[in-house]
């Protein structure tokens, strides 16, 4: 992806330590104490522009959020979508929602081991050629590091509109041992799933008809062990 940013975006990102993490090494499990409390953390690699993790911020309060992009430009756009949708509650900077600029290859210099809950991978990059496979973020090295960063509780919650992505990410999934659920393999068959959050990315497909998949993939002992635990109530099995 190439983006063309504006002049002085760096300059512009460096005042807003508000919201904006440069060095996100810095916070390696301090990231509660950044929040100032002890809420669950949930984290979006790959943020893009920063609607789905600005509005889950506003709509989960007892959450606290973290949008990861790589690029200044992303970043810069993103916290104008954060400050936009907290406007709303007459706050200049949103509460629970921090912008993170890092590359996720190095996840395990950013966060300590448990200190994520959730992981939300977003119409990512599927690297289409074959060479390039280790690349996708659900390939089996990515689920090492995302493992290691997730807590008991640990769950990766997973939407593209690219068959071929979903299908090897499902058998990346199972091969690793994880436990999926709520597969869906056109979310918004019938109508917009308002249950979900959309992206900028899902917004514009689903107005062009194409189909979204979408799967939540069970990670921490304590989530596998509740999945588990509703379906010996309700089947029996």
């Amino acid at each position: 992806m190439r983006l063309r940013g504006r002049k002085g975006i760096r300059e512009s990102l460096e005042q807003q330590e508000d919201l904006v993490v440069l060095d996100p090494r810095q916070y390696k499990g301090k990231w509660a104490s950044l929040f100032g409390n002890d809420k669950p953390i949930h984290v979006e690699f790959g943020m893009g522009k920063g609607q789905f993790i600005s509005q889950m911020s506003y709509k989960h309060q007892d959450v606290n959020f973290i949008g990861v992009d790589m690029y200044d430009e992303l970043i810069r756009r993103a916290s104008e979508k954060g400050r936009d949708v907290w406007a709303a509650e007459g706050l200049e900077t949103p509460p629970n929602l921090k912008l993170a600029l890092m590359n996720i290859e190095n996840v395990e210099e950013v966060f300590e081991p448990g200190e994520i809950e959730r992981i939300y991978l977003n119409f990512s990059d599927p690297w289409p050629k074959t060479k390039h496979a280790r690349r996708r973020l659900t390939h089996p090295r990515f689920l090492d590091k995302y493992k290691i960063i997730m807590n008991e509780r640990g769950q990766i919650h997973f939407k593209t509109d690219s068959v071929t992505l979903f299908e090897f990410s499902l058998n990346s999934f199972a091969d690793y041992g994880l436990q999926m659920t709520n597969i869906s393999l056109d979310l918004h068959r019938e109508g917009l799933n308002e249950q979900f959050v959309m992206t900028e990315y899902e917004t514009k497909f689903v107005g062009q008809g194409v189909k979204i998949n979408r799967c939540e993939v069970i990670v921490g002992s304590e989530a596998l062990a509740e999945y588990q635990a509703i379906r010996l109530d309700k089947y029996g099995k």
